[in-house]
């Protein structure tokens, strides 16, 4: 079905942050197929994983034990300093079991139509609930009636949720992106999420941060919300946890992890052998490989290397992000130069209508840096307007 307006080139392999299309022509991945392919492609901890359990099982089901389902589940939550982990398939069904847990979580204590805040311009996925969440009417509209019990505030304005916690008595949780991906790369103040922390202790709310985009690394921080310290009560994962093989998962802690018990929530395929086994194989390089360090510190370089090399073109609005999750914004709707990056050899995404989005592999090196900012810097500023 025609779900996608899709760019006239399709690849036959990658290595790396590059990828070859069908002709033999080279690109560097500077999307990693939005924010997935952390390890960039064909990275052989990822490939020996797969062939290896895949030789040995891929499924059976969770009616039974599955070992690799509980060595990934020990890792994140050791990780994360969560208690306990649901898999799914994929970021929607890990926000979808999140709000899930939200809405269970108050039915017990009483609360018979409890609402979730959610933020303008945030996203979180194309299910009904996570749709319905979502702050983008552009992928709502059409698919009415929408799920109800959402309020919906401005991102980074903690007083508009103080007055949504005097006027309404049945808010449950807060579900927010800590970095706003599709949204335009949108970094809130660092008083903001400790701030939601503060709010969700005084009123026994919970805290639930969709950390799809940014987390695995993506931020120079295993998760994005590391960089403040303000930790949730629900933490939700997916994109570079599988590196490009479909998993998704939604941890939780304290009360929270307590909410899904037998039969409350499921999943044929979740948690199933071979994501698990990627999963792991994909935590394991991180650390050996060093790469959350190497999105820090490629990240910060990108950055201050497209502010030194745009800081005088016309048009250009702001250049922002945290590790290498980085946008920069136009005055004017900038779709076009998609295309033109990709003549230019480069895989690029625009959101939010104006803002380029940048969110290459954690392996970047920093020449594979350079070309991004050498070829966009041409493209930017030979963009019609800003000559």
């Amino acid at each position: 079905m025609a779900t996608y307006k899709r760019l006239p080139v399709t690849f036959a392999r990658g290595e790396g942050v590059w990828l070859w299309d069908t002709n033999g022509t080279r690109y560097l991945d500077a999307l990693s197929g939005i924010a997935v392919c952390g390890l960039g492609h064909a990275h052989p901890a990822v490939r020996e994983a797969i062939c290896e359990q895949a030789g040995q099982l891929i499924h059976t089901s969770n009616l039974y034990g599955i070992a690799e389902q509980e060595r990934l589940g020990a890792m994140l939550t050791e990780r994360t300093g969560m208690d306990r982990v649901f898999f799914a398939n994929s970021g929607a069904e890990a926000n979808e079991a999140a709000i899930k847990l939200a809405r269970l979580h108050a039915h017990r204590r009483g609360i018979e139509n409890p609402a979730i805040l959610v933020a303008e311009n945030s996203f979180h996925g194309r299910t009904l609930a996570t749709l319905s969440a979502t702050g983008n009417r552009k992928v709502q509209a059409g698919f009415e009636p929408l799920v109800q019990g959402f309020l919906r505030v401005p991102y980074n304005d903690v007083e508009a949720i103080e007055i949504a916690a005097s006027h309404r008595q049945n808010i449950v949780a807060i579900l927010i992106e800590p970095i706003q991906g599709e949204g335009g790369i949108r970094v809130p103040t660092d008083d903001y999420l400790p701030r939601l922390r503060a709010i969700c202790d005084r009123e026994g709310w919970l805290l639930i941060y969709d950390e799809i985009q940014t987390g695995m690394g993506r931020t120079g921080r295993f998760l994005a919300h590391e960089h403040v310290a303000a930790r949730p009560d629900v933490v939700t994962l997916a994109k570079g946890l599988g590196n490009g093989v479909p998993i998704g998962a939604c941890l939780a802690r304290g009360a929270a992890a307590e909410v899904l018990t037998p039969g409350a929530h499921g999943s044929t395929f979740g948690g199933n052998p071979l994501a698990c086994r990627v999963g792991r194989a994909v935590l394991e390089t991180l650390d050996t490989d060093h790469l959350i360090e190497n999105a820090a510190r490629q990240g910060d370089a990108l950055l201050s290397a497209l502010r030194e090399r745009l800081a005088d073109t016309k048009g250009v609005v702001g250049i922002r992000g945290r590790g290498l999750m980085i946008g920069i914004e136009l005055d004017r709707p900038c779709a076009e130069l998609v295309g033109q990056a990709l003549d230019a050899g480069l895989l690029i995404n625009v959101t939010a209508e104006r803002v380029i989005r940048l969110l290459p592999p954690l392996i970047l090196s920093a020449p594979e840096a350079e070309r991004i900012v050498q070829v966009l810097g041409e493209l930017i500023q030979g963009f019609p307007g800003n000559v």
